[in-house]
């Protein structure tokens, strides 16, 4: 059975690729990821956050507003995360999260890094690439000999890391924040596996026709 899905959208670089909400999942619109959603004629379920980039947020029949002062201690695509979390979300799936200001995307990733250490999936979209928040295991999608993967230690060190069908395959190593030994790797199975006894990983995957 298919975990239900929280989708939460902020305001960021934008692609569609893979944004087909179901019944049962959960759309966020994290600020001005609300126009994202709109041009996409998908409305949201919670419309959240300091609204600095939206302006006054719509009144929306069935849409739950949740209002956030700018001066706070998180970011708007954590305060979503945070809620999909407290109404029992354990995937999720980030889109308009990259690109734009550097300090937003490093923050996102370390939203990323916690809620996959909680054991969550998490993986965040974006038009050239998907990051995935790992810990345990995770089998990538399908994609063709030679694509892009970097696989990066978050956090503490990751141990027990191995690395399947990829060029530079690892068996039980260590990886640290401060040694980017995973960098530039590639796919050469269909469909490599990355797993890690001990931390969390931050995999970056990349798309075949950016």
């Amino acid at each position: 059975m298919l975990m239900a899905t929280c989708y939460i959208i902020g305001a960021g670089e934008f692609t569609p690729r893979g944004l087909a909400p179901q019944p049962g999942d959960l759309v966020i619109a994290a600020d001005g990821g609300y126009r994202h959603l709109a041009a996409q004629g998908i409305r949201p379920h919670i419309l959240l956050g300091d609204f600095d980039s939206l302006g006054e947020p719509p009144a929306l029949a069935g849409v739950e507003l949740i209002r956030h002062p700018v001066r706070k201690d998180d970011t708007d695509t954590g305060l979503a995360l945070s809620v999909g979390w407290q109404r029992g979300y354990r995937d999720f799936a980030l889109y308009g999260c990259g690109g734009g200001r550097i300090d937003h995307l490093l923050a996102n990733f370390q939203s990323m890094g916690r809620y996959a250490g909680m054991g969550a999936q998490v993986r965040l979209i974006d038009p050239v690439y998907t990051a995935y928040g790992v810990s345990g295991r995770l089998v990538l999608p399908t994609a063709k000999p030679g694509t892009l993967v970097s696989v990066f230690c978050h956090g503490q060190a990751a141990k027990g890391v191995t690395l399947r069908g990829l060029s530079y395959p690892l068996e039980d190593a260590e990886l640290s924040c401060d040694w980017p030994l995973g960098v530039s790797n590639a796919y050469e199975a269909a469909q490599p596996v990355v797993e890690v006894r001990d931390g969390v990983l931050l995999v970056l995957v990349g798309c075949e026709d950016a």
